[in-house]
């Protein structure tokens, strides 16, 4: 009986443990939480959102993806994917960071268009006339924009 009694005690004090856990770390990350998109409110439309360090040098790849970037990309996530106020996000925010967006992330919004899920820009269309080769070299571009920027 004793062991039994125990092991109800135990499981009350580690779900009451969990429980605690849970809502002190949604309490902590409240509004200075990393993946909570910026206030925007006092930029001009079409600003851009963040501020982008450039790598002193870019791969071949990447160097192909800001070429198909700035062609395919840019008039809406705006010069060196800093996006534009009112208008895209910028792609290089914690929000997209590789362990949240994947690699595929990016070819499948190309590819299919992406439904307003972290930002209130609206639903992003579908990308006409790139290839996922061409979606490949884009997201090399930005992942290494990223990596400039501290975002791994």
């Amino acid at each position: 009986m004793n062991k039994t009694l125990l092991a109800i005690v135990a499981f009350f004090l580690v779900g009451g443990f969990a429980v605690y856990w849970n809502a002190t770390q949604r309490a902590t990350q409240g509004t200075g939480h990393s993946m909570i998109p910026p206030d925007t409110s006092t930029l001009a439309e079409g600003a851009p959102i963040v501020e982008v360090a450039l790598p002193a040098e870019l791969s071949a790849d990447a160097q192909i993806g800001k070429r198909a970037f700035d062609a395919k990309c840019a008039e809406c996530h705006g010069a060196n994917a800093a996006g534009q106020n009112g208008v895209a996000p910028p792609l290089v925010h914690k929000t997209y960071e590789p362990n949240h967006h994947s690699d595929m992330a990016f070819v499948l919004a190309a590819k299919n268009g992406v439904r307003a899920h972290h930002w209130n820009f609206g639903n992003m269309p579908t990308v006409e006339g790139v290839t996922d080769g061409d979606v490949k070299m884009i997201t090399r571009y930005i992942r290494e924009l990223q990596k400039e920027n501290g975002i791994f």
